[in-house]
């Protein structure tokens, strides 16, 4: 699996996640092409650059001779304007046509544009959730959501653009460390208010951010949207084997940190894919065996990766049972109400662990009584116990009959 880990250290912006991609090997030209067939009438560059002595990659977005990226970190020109009477001279429509673009026509521009499907698909997921944010904020329907012409070409060109980035690096997912938001005060279209601009902390509601450095707009809207719509998940970097590495850089260079966002292509490393899960304990002195066995099965139909029963001695000498249930995360609530339900525990032990696992795959072989799966994993293999199982008691033959023939069909297609 071919990942992208933004290392979000001096904050995430539309311009700095298109020029670290382009950094990291995605075809400058290509992407470049791609957002011409938008035709916003902006031009487009890419140009290396230094961030506090580290090189890095500009992305850059002209409209007309004027960059469209002095309002970069600051482009909350596209914050709806509610003082609408700026356009009271002039009624023709032109001029309102192109001072303000709404959701709805943005998405139709990326629909009806020559790009790839997966990044008309992941641009619009991006821009919609912008969209959502803004809305949030002014307390205002989805559809009145404008963008101001210069903050529309300009959040327009990064997020397509880093969406057509990542699918260039034919990148399957992304994941970031903790967003660095910026410190300080920023003027947008209603005035000073403090960073995080409202619709940056909200669109990064329930993800880890944090504060550190120069007193800056670190994190924009866009950079937000892009990452919060993106990302799988947030922390350290997975383990990968590193392909490419990645220099996006942000407008200012500050005097004490390379302003850049870090992405670094990789695969991850199948070999033992180290995954989170939950372990789920209760300690059970006053049940039946049935009970206990029905709570076992009903706890593998709903998820759970595994379910052991541990019989123990209790407090006052009694005997009892630990039951251990091994859960993705998601399934936790799921899972701790079926034991609360189906036995007679108080409470519940939960904890995180790793748990590593070695790739498998299951070959079928044929045997004189049947064919049968074997799970193949690095270190080994065995017969798939169900499919032998089936087999002796249909073929009216012993079980271990089964088990020897299905190895040995498997080291034969080895032989």
């Amino acid at each position: 699996m071919r990942v992208a880990y933004f290392d979000a250290f001096s904050g995430v912006s539309g311009d700095m996640t298109v020029g670290a991609l382009i950094d990291a090997g995605a075809d400058a030209h290509k992407l470049i092409h791609g957002l011409e067939h938008l035709g916003l009438g902006a031009k487009y560059r890419a140009e290396k650059t230094v961030r506090y002595g580290i090189t890095a990659t500009k992305f850059h977005v002209m409209i007309g001779d004027q960059p469209a990226d002095h309002h970069h970190h600051h482009h909350h020109g596209h914050h709806h304007d509610h003082d609408h009477d700026h356009d009271h001279g002039h009624t023709h429509e032109q001029t309102h046509d192109h001072s303000h673009r709404g959701l709805t026509q943005i998405l139709e521009l990326i629909d009806k544009a020559k790009i790839p499907a997966p990044v008309k698909a992941s641009s619009s997921r991006v821009f919609t959730l912008l969209g959502e944010a803004e809305a949030a904020v002014h307390g205002i329907p989805l559809e009145q959501v404008h963008f101001h012409e210069v903050g529309a070409v300009d959040a327009i060109a990064d997020i397509v653009g880093a969406c057509y980035g990542l699918h260039l690096l034919k990148v399957d997912a992304v994941y970031s460390s903790p967003i660095n938001v910026g410190s300080g005060t920023a003027k947008m279209a209603h005035g000073v208010l403090p960073v995080p601009a409202p619709a940056t902390a909200l669109l990064l509601k329930n993800k880890p951010v944090y504060v550190d450095g120069p007193a800056f707009e670190l994190t924009t809207p866009t950079g937000a949207a892009i990452v919060s719509a993106l990302a799988k998940g947030f922390g350290p970097m997975p383990s990968l084997s590193i392909q490419s590495l990645g220099y996006g850089a942000g407008t200012k260079d500050f005097p004490s940190r390379a302003n850049v966002l870090r992405i670094t292509i990789g695969d991850q490393l199948e070999s033992t894919e180290a995954q989170t899960v939950l372990l789920i304990e209760a300690n059970i002195d006053d049940s039946t065996p049935q009970v206990l066995g029905y709570t076992m099965d009903q706890l593998f139909l709903a998820g759970a990766l595994d379910v052991t029963l541990t019989p123990v001695l209790m407090k006052k000498n009694r005997s009892g049972h630990v039951l251990t249930v091994v859960a993705k995360p998601e399934d936790k609530d799921a899972l701790t109400s079926l034991i609360l339900r189906e036995t007679t525990t108080l409470g519940l032990r939960i904890s995180s662990a790793e748990r590593c696992t070695l790739p498998r795959e299951f070959v079928e072989v044929k045997t004189t009584y049947g064919p049968v799966r074997i799970k193949v994993t690095g270190n080994g293999f065995a017969p798939e116990f169900d499919d032998c199982q089936a087999l002796a008691r249909d073929k009216k033959v012993p079980l271990k009959e089964v088990l020897a023939a299905a190895n040995f069909a498997y080291l034969k297609t080895k032989a």
